[in-house]
């Protein structure tokens, strides 16, 4: 044997010796940090974290996408505000001088701005049964002269108020089609996770049906806009024109109606719990109004430095004290 051929058969000798050294010592240092990591942190074995698909949004919005419409209305900003002389103001959630629900809430989330005589609003609704009941947000039908309503295939419609409610910001509205209409069905808002996929549909900026999607961030948000104050929290994205729109969950059962979004950040938008709605859009549809039982008391969570003054060891529970404002 030549040479040259001696010193390569050796060169591949030294080479797989080294290589299984290396296997060897990796295989040992593996077991090794593999003890220690059990203690340090856990690892999923293999197939324990179940495969999630992402959802079909397309199809799912093209079957929901015709229950939904947009509004346009024309709103008189003069009758706004307007009593009788020498009545007061009803305030049965505050004392007398305060702010009204909702009106910090529109300030703070949605912006003020100059007030004018007559103002054009865009919003969003939804179809809730063949007869043309529309569910939409009151702040956006709240003292119109003139509401129409554009459906999916750009058919329109003059709609009327069949009953509103400033408290919790939903109302009723009507149109006549003389036929059957794609309804939009109800679910159940108290079975929404968080984390659970919602898609919003809607009219933002006048841009007529825009589709987006999210999850349910949070549940039960207080936001400062009144009594009923229980919000779901989404980031799907909502904007000044998705008013009155559904949030839908991926079952396309509409588990909110999209009220607001912050003024001052990105990706968090309040939708009205359904279940919260449901209630009243049967006290809108048989009497025009809601109509409340009122106890005179006001309740509050307990703070730390409320159970601080009060000698408990830890915040918990609730107080509530009398209030001199009367019934309505």
């Amino acid at each position: 044997m030549r040479p040259y051929t001696y010193r390569r058969v050796a060169m591949v000798a030294v080479v797989c010796l080294f290589i299984g050294i290396g296997a060897g010592t990796d295989s040992g240092v593996g077991r090794a940090l593999g003890g220690q990591a059990a203690q340090f942190w856990t690892e999923s074995p293999p197939g324990a974290m179940p495969r999630v698909q992402a959802p079909d949004f397309a199809e799912l919005s093209e079957q929901l996408q015709p229950a939904v419409v947009n509004i346009s209305t024309m709103q008189d900003l003069r009758g706004q505000r307007r009593q009788l002389p020498g009545q007061p103001t009803p305030q049965p959630f505050g004392e007398p001088g305060q702010r009204q629900p909702f009106e910090e809430f529109f300030e703070r989330f949605l912006g003020g701005g100059p007030r004018r005589e007559l103002r054009r609003s865009l919003g969003s609704g939804f179809i809730i049964n063949k007869d043309g009941h529309i569910v939409t947000n009151n702040h956006l039908v709240e003292n119109t002269t003139d509401i129409k309503v554009s459906l999916a295939d750009k058919e329109e419609f003059d709609a009327q108020v069949i009953g509103r409610d400033p408290e919790t910001d939903v109302a009723l509205i009507k149109i006549a089609a003389n036929r059957d209409l794609p309804v939009a069905p109800l679910g159940n808002s108290d079975q929404l996770r968080v984390g659970e996929w919602v898609i919003a549909i809607g009219n933002p900026f006048g841009l007529g049906h825009t589709v987006t999607a999210g999850i349910a961030s949070a549940k039960g948000r207080l936001i400062g806009a009144g009594a009923y104050d229980d919000f779901i929290q989404t980031d799907a994205s909502i904007n000044p024109g998705h008013s009155g729109g559904p949030l839908f969950n991926l079952n396309g059962e509409v588990v909110g109606v999209n009220t607001a979004m912050t003024a001052t950040g990105q990706g968090i938008g309040f939708a009205i719990p359904i279940n919260l709605a449901k209630d009243i859009l049967l006290q809108l549809h048989g009497e025009g109004r809601v109509t409340r039982g009122w106890l005179g008391v006001q309740v509050q969570q307990v703070t730390a430095q409320l159970a601080k003054s009060f000698g408990l060891e830890r915040p918990r529970g609730a107080w509530s004290r009398a209030c001199s404002q009367t019934a309505r």
